[in-house]
């Protein structure tokens, strides 16, 4: 199985994972940016670095960009225009704030993610969502 469609198979298996905020357990609970750790565990091994804690406000009370920071870190940044299925999605709730929502593409229009209230799910990657996308990130190893 190639890299892309790995990523998205270990995506698909947290389908179903009720929302908690800084959770990251498969089948018990996660928030975006915990569906996105654990993808990166199955897929590339331990985390790169420790999350620290934070207030589901926290992108409102500060203005770094810290996901990006931390996606540029640990993966290749991509415009936006041309992510691909496997790669790490970061939206924007509003122009002036960080982005603050991250997904995985699982195709070329639908994501899956862990939303406030939701369980990880499978979404179409409307205009909505594309008007809101602000960062595209590609895992190591990863195949243009």
């Amino acid at each position: 199985m190639a890299k892309r469609e790995t990523i998205v198979a270990a995506a698909r298996g947290w389908i179903g994972t009720p929302y908690a905020h800084q959770a990251s357990l498969k089948g018990v609970g996660c928030d975006c940016l915990g569906l996105i750790r654990g993808v990166w565990r199955e897929v590339e091994g331990e985390e790169p670095e420790a999350v620290p804690a934070y207030a589901p406000d926290w992108a409102e009370a500060t203005s770094g960009e810290q996901l990006a920071e931390a996606g540029r870190r640990h993966m290749l940044e991509i415009p936006c225009t041309e992510f691909r299925q496997g790669d790490a999605l970061l939206f924007r709730w509003k122009p002036h704030l960080p982005a603050k929502h991250a997904g995985i593409a699982s195709g070329p229009d639908h994501m899956i993610h862990a939303q406030d209230g939701a369980r990880v799910a499978e979404a179409p990657l409307s205009g909505w969502w594309l008007r809101r996308l602000a960062y595209v990130f590609r895992f190591p190893g990863t195949e243009k």
